[in-house]
């Protein structure tokens, strides 16, 4: 039977047997209508409900597109079609062998060319005297097509590549995860059809990442995957198939109660709730066929207008895999052993201890960042650490169990960033901080000690003669969770007791002074089990980047809706929409910071990547002496409040801003250190950046450069997002002398190319 098929009642059949007494056949009609509550239990469990995915005539013609996308081309080739009408497909196109990305685009381009040339020609009126191609162009449209409808066809030739070996992968991969996935789509009572969204995402491939920062099996980003997930730089669990999975069946359930529809819920995972909401209203229908063909707003491009087209096409050639690609033999479900660790453990500690090599344990715990690989962090207190049975040599609870004390933190290893100045050495910062060069030279795997720069961003060693770390037994919390103080307590010990963080425990029981509690006070160290999580702080983006039809971004419920109405900003006043470029990744380079030159050229050809290397990061970071900063790239008013401890509404009256209007890279911002230091808050925020673009680097790199002049009408979202696909603090180091909150026609930009990283 089909994963997900519903069982017909009608096959059924229960046996009654003949009941001597009134009370035996009470008991067998009991047992009877217990049998159907299960099998209706089994059935709603299963699959959809009939009406849960409607497939409305007018979307047939997507959804036969996308079929032939998943099934019948493969990454060598794609079809030349049109963006809008998408049974209009001009041509099967084969890429051939050995060409750069750059080469295949302008094989693309010369493809799309022709047909515009084609279509140009016909919509002047010309019906006969046709050549044999433009007599094939002319009857791919119905009889009588208007000369308007050619013109403006024109403007909507797309190329789209093939995915069908790439949906092969998937249906293979997709093995090793289907139960838990199954288990957690019933659980938040989603249709276990949605196990195919995976296929429209990512391939089922859980080291995917797009250029726009969406990662893992769901290509969650990293705002929305905060909303459900734990994502910084010790644990991204989008990168978790489990975990991830967990989280896109909350999202899924979470929009479905918002929307009241699956068709609308599934959109929503690619355009946003607030975003279908707003379409539901300006057209008056929850119809999915009517806003795909009749809503317009900048935001819902060709990704969103196709996601649920996409999805239902993914749906049918999963559950058909047969039929589309003969025997598919699914990857087996790992069987594995589970131990949640009660200290903060180094990675080079637990691979001695299990022994077991780390590349088996970087597979299989994918949440874990580069950090805790390299040492720079400990796997985490409280992580559910995953091994294969077959990999163990001993039990695994055994293995942990003989971890030297030594071993065994209470704490994680500390943060500390400093931005290389003008003038600096690596000996002078080594004295000044009190640490030795070889230190520097190794956590920051510079290749030279002799080779730092302006604007580099260096991670310190934990400060020296620091007091060690807190070491004592774990205990469960009380029942009520308060607990008592005893004599020799101090908020440390309580703290690594109970498994919190002093920050956690001083802000839960309102401390003003941590250093001052008495013997008998009564502390709160636990919150109750039916407490609801709050709801992280909303994330006002300032640098935006939309969707793309093969890189979807997922946007959370409960996230503000996007000025999706404006119009384009000219040059001279660019601003940013909401969403930002984020990055993931899974892949541990050698120092993805390291900069080599100052020089970036600007040729247009690809230049060999060993050369190409932008200026260190010219962002200005440093706080005035009246409490403003200047706006970078990917910071929001929502990192602000998280960095301050504050709310985004204090900050927006702080600087007399509106709710909905976004702040652009280079606005002066105004900031309140009532809560935390002005020390605290530039900590945090080297401490994003050094992450956002490590973890950027670990994907990707630069394989060369380009130039843009720019025009009149040009903005910096479509450039970023659209053109190139570049985050915009790259752009912002590779053009150190641009002001971005003020770029003028003419001016040229050096746009850097970039390709993912091989695994």
């Amino acid at each position: 039977m089909p994963r997900g098929a519903l069982i017909p009642f009608a096959s059924l059949q229960v046996d009654v047997p003949i009941c001597p007494s009134p009370m035996m056949r009470n008991l067998s009609m009991l047992k009877i209508l217990s049998t159907f509550f299960a099998i209706a239990l089994l059935a709603s469990a299963a699959g959809a409900r009939p009406g849960d995915f409607p497939r409305p005539a007018g979307i047939e013609p997507q959804i036969r597109f996308w079929t032939r996308i998943y099934s019948e081309v493969d990454r060598a080739g794609g079809l030349i079609h049109d963006s809008t009408h998408m049974d209009v497909v001009y041509e099967v196109i084969r890429l051939p062998e050995g060409l750069s990305r750059r080469s295949r685009e302008r094989h693309v381009e010369r493809a799309k060319n022709h047909y515009e040339t084609i279509l140009r020609k016909l919509a002047k009126g010309k019906r006969s005297g046709l050549n044999a191609e433009e007599a094939r162009v002319l009857a791919l449209w119905p009889d009588g097509v208007s000369n308007a409808t050619l013109k403006s066809a024109t403007k909507r030739i797309r190329f789209q590549l093939g995915q069908a070996d790439r949906f092969l992968e998937g249906l293979e991969r997709a093995g090793q995860w289907a139960p838990h996935i199954r288990k957690s789509l019933s659980a938040h009572g989603v249709p276990l059809e949605l196990d195919s969204l995976p296929h429209v995402e990512s391939s089922y491939n859980p080291a995917a990442y797009s250029q726009v920062g969406a990662a893992g099996l769901w290509q969650f980003t990293r705002s929305t995957g905060r909303l459900f997930l734990r994502v910084d730089n010790v644990i991204d669990e989008r990168m978790d198939p489990f975990a991830a999975s967990d989280g896109a069946a909350r999202l899924l359930r979470s929009n479905y109660d918002t929307l009241a529809s699956w068709p609308l819920a599934i959109t929503a995972y690619n355009h946003g709730v607030g975003g279908m909401k707003r379409a539901m209203s300006k057209l008056g229908t929850d119809d999915i066929s009517v806003i795909i063909a009749k809503y317009k707003s900048r935001t819902f491009g060709f990704a969103s207008r196709n996601f649920y087209t996409e999805f239902l096409a993914a749906l049918d050639v999963d559950r058909n895999a047969e039929r589309y690609f003969g025997p598919v033999t699914p990857l087996q479900p790992v069987q594995y052993a589970t131990a949640t660790l009660d200290h903060f453990v180094p990675a080079e500690a637990v691979e001695r201890a299990l022994g077991v090599d780390r590349d088996t344990l970087r597979e299989h715990n994918r949440s874990l960042r580069p950090a805790v690989w390299n040492g720079a962090k400990y796997m985490p207190q409280g992580f559910e650490l995953r091994v294969p049975t077959d990999a163990l040599p001993q039990p695994i609870d055994v293995a942990l169990a003989s971890i030297p004390a030594p071993q065994r933190f209470a704490k994680q290893h500390r943060d500390r960033l400093y931005t290389v100045r003008r003038g600096d050495s690596l000996s002078k910062i080594a004295r000044k901080y009190n640490v030795k060069e070889r230190e520097l030279v190794a956590l920051n795997n510079l290749k030279s000690r002799h080779r730092i720069r302006a604007g580099q961003v260096l991670a310190l060693p934990d400060e020296p003669g620091a007091r060690a770390p807190v070491s004592v037994a774990r205990s469960e919390p009380p029942a009520d969770g308060v607990y008592h103080v005893r004599r020799g307590d101090t908020v440390a010990r309580i703290a690594a007791r109970f498994g919190l963080s002093e920050a956690s425990l001083v802000a839960m029981n309102g401390l003003r002074n941590r250093h001052q509690i008495a013997v008998g006070q009564r502390l709160q160290v636990s919150v109750a089990t039916s407490a609801q999580p709050s709801t992280p702080k909303t994330e006002e983006k300032v640098a935006a980047v939309a969707p793309t039809a093969t890189q979807p971004i997922a946007r959370a419920a409960s996230e503000p809706p996007s000025p999706e109405e404006a119009e384009p900003v000219e040059i001279a006043a660019i601003s940013q929409a909401e969403e930002s470029i984020e990055t993931a990744a899974d892949v541990e380079v050698d120092n993805p910071i390291e900069i080599a030159s100052a020089e970036a050229p600007a040729s247009k050809a690809p230049a060999i990547a060993s050369v190409v290397v932008p200026a260190p990061d010219p962002s200005d970071y440093t706080i005035s002496a009246d409490d403003r900063i200047t706006v970078q790239a990917d910071e929001t008013l929502g990192h602000y409040a998280d960095w301050l401890e504050v709310s985004t509404g204090q900050l927006r009256r702080l600087n007399g801003l509106r709710y909905g209007t976004p702040v652009g890279i280079g606005r002066v911002t105004k900031l309140d250190f009532s809560v935390v230091s002005r020390e605290t808050f530039e900590q945090r925020r080297l401490e994003y950046h050094h992450t956002l673009q490590e973890e950027f680097f670990d994907a990707y790199e630069v394989v060369g450069t380009d130039t843009h002049r720019l025009k009149r009408g040009d903005t910096l979202w479509e450039l970023a997002e659209k053109r190139y696909r570049v985050p915009v603090w790259l752009l912002r180091q590779y053009n150190p002398t641009l002001d971005f909150s003020a770029l003028q026609a003419g001016a040229r930009l050096t746009v850097p190319l970039i390709a993912p990283r091989e695994s």
